[in-house]
């Protein structure tokens, strides 16, 4: 299992969740990478490395936010084998209404970094999920964060990131919960919903609010 942290933060963000998956008896390892200083393509290439330097047999991914892009980014282009599973949190499949009004802004690009500039200059919808590994998207409706003083989000969103704007063509499932953008990280519930998936590659909508 590879955790994938977002953008400005560090690889120990993803501890909470960590610690939930080893009790659920997986062995965890917290990928660390520069999300402002290397590009997505860089950063996707790092995470292909550490996955070919792995010896288990088979291995599950969750990416948050930026994370998931990275993810992304790496499967597009001839994933590993033992790859079963990817869960998104967060992660801006389709756009992000957010990053492209800062990206406008004099001097942003340089703080969003070259990882989310180099995926805006794509455009949006250019993600699309692989046929292999199965990839389950999670969402967040509280709107709590940078989307308040950002006009124009649309909602319902997670204070940083739109609902629709996480729909990702071809994903095995979606699950949106009431959480904001960053309480993905330390969200019981969200731990619920990411070991469901990665055990039967779907969520638990019974439990969806």
């Amino acid at each position: 299992m590879i955790l994938v942290h977002g953008l400005w933060t560090p690889a120990a963000i993803f501890a909470v969740h960590s610690h939930w998956l080893k009790q659920a008896g997986y062995r965890t390892l917290r990928f660390a990478y520069p999300s402002v200083r290397a590009t997505l393509s860089e950063n996707a290439t790092r995470l292909r490395s550490l996955i070919a330097a792995t010896s288990a047999p088979e291995i599950h991914l969750v990416g948050h936010s930026l994370g998931g892009l990275i993810i992304l980014e790496m499967l597009a282009h001839d994933p590993d084998p033992r790859l079963r599973r990817a869960v998104l949190l967060g992660t801006p499949c389709r756009d992000s209404h957010c990053a492209r009004r800062l990206a406008s802004v004099v001097g942003m690009s340089a703080l969003l970094g070259r990882s989310i500039m180099e995926w805006l200059s794509r455009g949006p919808l250019a993600a699309a999920a692989p046929q292999s590994p199965q990839v389950g998207v999670l969402a967040g409706t509280r709107s709590v964060g940078l989307g308040r003083v950002v006009p124009g989000l649309p909602r319902p969103n997670d204070g940083v990131v739109a609902l629709a704007e996480t729909r990702l063509a071809g994903a095995a499932d979606l699950v949106a919960l009431p959480v904001a953008h960053s309480e993905m990280l330390a969200s019981r519930a969200c731990g619920v919903q990411v070991a469901s998936f990665l055990a039967s590659g779907r969520f638990l909508h019974a439990q969806q609010a």
